[in-house]
C-alpha cells in the first residue's frame, strides 16, 4: 500500500473515497465535517438523513463508519466516521483506531482503492496530535495486506500536523 501526505483540503482531493470526521448526528458540524458538507453539496446531508431515518436513527457510535454519496466532491463516497473525544482519564485510544479501521472496511466493501483521510479527532475533540498521527499511520499499515485500498492520502491542514506525519512514517 502507497501512504502519502498531503497537506491541504481534503474536500479537494482526487480518490474514489474521502473520510469525514464527522459527529454521531451525521447531519454536518465544524472542521472537516462542516468543510465536507459544505463543498459536497446538499446530497451529503441528504444521504445522511436518509440513514438517521431508517438505519441509524440514534447516530452512527463512536468509532463505527459509513458511506454515502460524495456530492460535488472529487471522489465516489464520503465515508463518515465518529472519532473520540480525547480524555485524560479514560482510554478512548482502541475508539479512535476503530474508526479509521472501520472507515478502511467500509471503502473495501465498496471496492475503493484509494482513500484520503483527516486526523481524525485531533480537531476539536481534542486528541494529542502525535497520537492521532500514530494512531491513524499505525491502523492504515496493520490492515494494508487484508484490503483493496492500494493508496492511502493522509491530508492533514497545517505544516506542523504535516511534519509529524512525515516524521512518523520516517521512523
Amino acid at each position: 500500500m502507497e501512504i502519502i501526505v498531503q497537506q491541504g483540503d481534503i474536500t479537494t482531493i482526487e480518490v474514489d473515497a474521502i473520510v469525514n470526521a464527522a459527529n454521531t448526528s451525521l447531519l454536518g458540524g465544524g472542521g472537516v465535517d462542516g468543510a465536507i458538507h459544505s463543498a459536497g453539496g446538499p446530497d451529503i446531508l441528504a444521504a445522511t438523513k436518509e440513514l438517521r431515518a431508517t438505519s441509524l436513527p440514534d447516530g452512527l457510535p463512536t468509532g463505527d463508519a459509513v458511506a454515502t454519496t460524495a456530492g460535488n466532491l472529487p471522489a465516489r463516497w464520503v465515508i463518515h466516521t465518529v472519532g473520540p473525544v480525547y480524555s485524560a482519564s479514560t482510554d478512548r485510544r482502541s475508539q479512535l483506531v476503530s474508526a479509521y479501521r472501520r472507515s478502511l472496511e467500509v471503502a473495501d466493501e465498496r471496492d475503493a482503492t484509494s482513500v484520503a483521510f483527516p486526523t481524525i479527532s485531533a480537531g476539536v475533540y481534542g486528541w494529542p496530535h502525535d497520537d492521532a498521527v500514530a494512531a491513524g499511520v499505525d491502523t492504515v499499515q496493520h490492515m494494508a495486506e487484508t484490503i483493496s485500498v492500494s493508496t492511502v492520502i493522509f491530508v492533514p491542514f497545517s505544516t506542523q500536523m504535516k511534519e509529524l506525519y512525515e516524521a512518523y512514517l520516517d521512523r
